[in-house]
C-alpha cells in the first residue's frame, strides 16, 4: 500500500502572480481553500500517511500556512531554497524521505472536480498501481472535460492502458499533475535540476507507463483567467 506521497510546491508560478506580494501559486485561493491545502486533504483522505512539500520560492510563506494543519498526515518540508530543481531534481532530492516503496508525487497546483463528489481517483490510482508491471502511473483528464486549458493534450491511452506520447497534432488526454512512481525510475539520473518529463519518457521506453482516467472535470489554474474560470465552475450550482 502506498503511503508516502510528494507535493511539488517549489516554483515559481510566475503567470499566477501578478504583483511581487501575491501569494505562491500553492496558496492561491479557489472556493475558499487553498490549492495547496486541498491536495493535503485529498491525499490524507486516500490514506496516505507521510506528504512531503519541496519548498523554494516564497518558502516561508507555505511554512507558515502549513502550520495551522492539523490533520493526520506527518508533513515534511524538502528545502530548496538554494537552487530550484525543477520537478525531477526536486523528487529525486526527496527520495531519502520518501522511502524505498512506490510514491505519489501531485502537483501543488492541481484542481479537480469528480463526479458526484466522489473524491476517489486517488484511492483508486492507489488500489491500481502494478508494481510488476508499472513504472509509473499518471492521471489522465480527457480534453473535452478540462477548462483553463488551450493545449493540445499529452498522450495516446491505449486499450491496456499503457500511455505513448502524442505524435499527431493533438492527443485527446490531458495529464492531470498526478503520478506514482517507482524509486527505481531515479537510480541513473544525476542530482540537481530536470523535468519529471525524463522520468515519463524512460518508462514509456521500457513500456511501463500507464495511465487511469480521471471522472471528473479537471482545471488548469495556472493563468488568472484559469483561475477564474475554476471559480466560475465550482460555483454554478
Amino acid at each position: 500500500m502506498i503511503k508516502n506521497a510528494m507535493i511539488l510546491a517549489a516554483g515559481k508560478g510566475t503567470r499566477m502572480q501578478a504583483q511581487a506580494d501575491d501569494p505562491p501559486k500553492p496558496l492561491t485561493e479557489i472556493g475558499g481553500q487553498s490549492l495547496l491545502m486541498r491536495m493535503v486533504m485529498r491525499l490524507e483522505q486516500a490514506g496516505i500517511e507521510k506528504i512531503i512539500i519541496n519548498l523554494h520560492h516564497k518558502a516561508d510563506i507555505i511554512e507558515r500556512a502549513m502550520a495551522d494543519y492539523a490533520g493526520s498526515c506527518e508533513i515534511v518540508f524538502s528545502d530548496e531554497r538554494a537552487a530550484l530543481l525543477e520537478t525531477g531534481g526536486g523528487v529525486k532530492k526527496a527520495l531519502p524521505l520518501l522511502g524505498d516503496a512506490p510514491f505519489l508525487v501531485a502537483n501543488g497546483d492541481v484542481l479537480w472536480h469528480e463526479a458526484d463528489n466522489a473524491n476517489q481517483a486517488l484511492a483508486q490510482m492507489m488500489r491500481g498501481f502494478d508494481a510488476a508491471a508499472m513504472d509509473a502511473l499518471l492521471l489522465l483528464s480527457a480534453r473535452h472535460h478540462a477548462s483553463g486549458y488551450d493545449g493540445k493534450g499529452d498522450y495516446v491511452l491505449h486499450a491496456d492502458r499503457r500511455l505513448t506520447r502524442r505524435a499527431e497534432e493533438a492527443a485527446a488526454h490531458i495529464f492531470a499533475g498526478v503520478q506514482i512512481l517507482k524509486p527505481c525510475l531515479f537510480d541513473a539520473l544525476p542530482d540537481g535540476a530536470f523535468s519529471l518529463n525524463t522520468v515519463y519518457d524512460a518508462a514509456q521506453a521500457r513500456d511501463a507507463l500507464f495511465g487511469h482516467m480521471l471522472d471528473g472535470h479537471w482545471m488548469h489554474v495556472g493563468t488568472p483567467d484559469g483561475r477564474q474560470a475554476a471559480q466560475d465552475y465550482l460555483a454554478a450550482p
